[in-house]
């Protein structure tokens, strides 16, 4: 983890881009210090100079890059949160094309992908067995409330997944998430009680039967039938 924040595609924001890469430019291992000194040396300068000037950048990261020379421009950068390192190319030019399999890629490498790749990617990696893979198509700022209801529909998921969108006030608004947490099998019984007090009337008959859910499920469901018919 801590190698590929050093590359700096763990993060989408500037703010943190730039601080973790100045903290793992003294980090324990010598090939994270020698990667976060190579992606800082990638960061675009007339880019890094208008972020420097800017009145939310902390004292301690100035001075960082004053250290390396690079002094804050006279006008700041706008308020945006695009990681800076977005304009300076591709972090690494063996990176995997997008026909390789994905399977046999090494584990930062899906990471990667997890995180900056294309929707189909994303769906694949979803249900990579590692969970570093799978929490980095979570975090990734190119996913969509689409892309994460329909990870609720598949059965082949881990449950680490579903609790990380079921803890998501902004999915949770999307009544097509919240119906598939609740109807799949792999959802914790917790949460998926709680998701079914969302739901309307006509899928809430349809839970009832569905043999598809554990059976605790489906007994709340006909209670909130029966209440509701009182």
């Amino acid at each position: 983890m801590r190698l590929l924040a050093a590359q700096g595609t763990l993060v989408p924001r500037a703010h943190e881009q730039l601080a973790l890469l100045v903290m793992l430019s003294t980090d324990p291992d010598p090939e994270v210090v020698s990667t976060a000194q190579a992606t800082l040396d990638r960061l675009p300068a007339p880019s890094l100079r208008a972020f420097l000037a800017r009145s939310d950048v902390p004292d301690e990261v100035r001075a960082f890059f004053s250290a390396r020379g690079v002094e804050p421009a006279d006008t700041p950068a706008p308020e945006v949160e695009e990681p800076l390192l977005a304009e300076a190319g591709p972090a690494d030019p063996d990176a995997p094309a997008d026909n390789t399999p994905l399977a046999s890629l090494p584990i930062l490498d899906k990471m990667k992908l997890a995180m900056k790749g294309s929707r189909e990617q994303r769906a694949q990696l979803i249900r990579d067995s590692n969970k570093l893979v799978a929490a980095a198509v979570m975090s990734s700022p190119k996913l969509t409330g689409s892309e994460v209801e329909s990870f609720t529909k598949m059965g082949n998921v881990s449950e680490d997944v579903l609790r990380t969108i079921g803890t998501n006030r902004t999915w949770l608004k999307m009544y097509g998430v919240a119906l598939g947490l609740t109807r799949n099998p792999k959802t914790p019984t917790a949460l998926s009680i709680q998701m079914m007090h969302r739901l309307n009337e006509r899928d809430i008959k349809m839970l009832a039967v569905d043999r598809n859910v554990p059976e605790v499920l489906r007994l709340a469901a006909r209670k909130m039938i029966v209440k509701g018919l009182k």
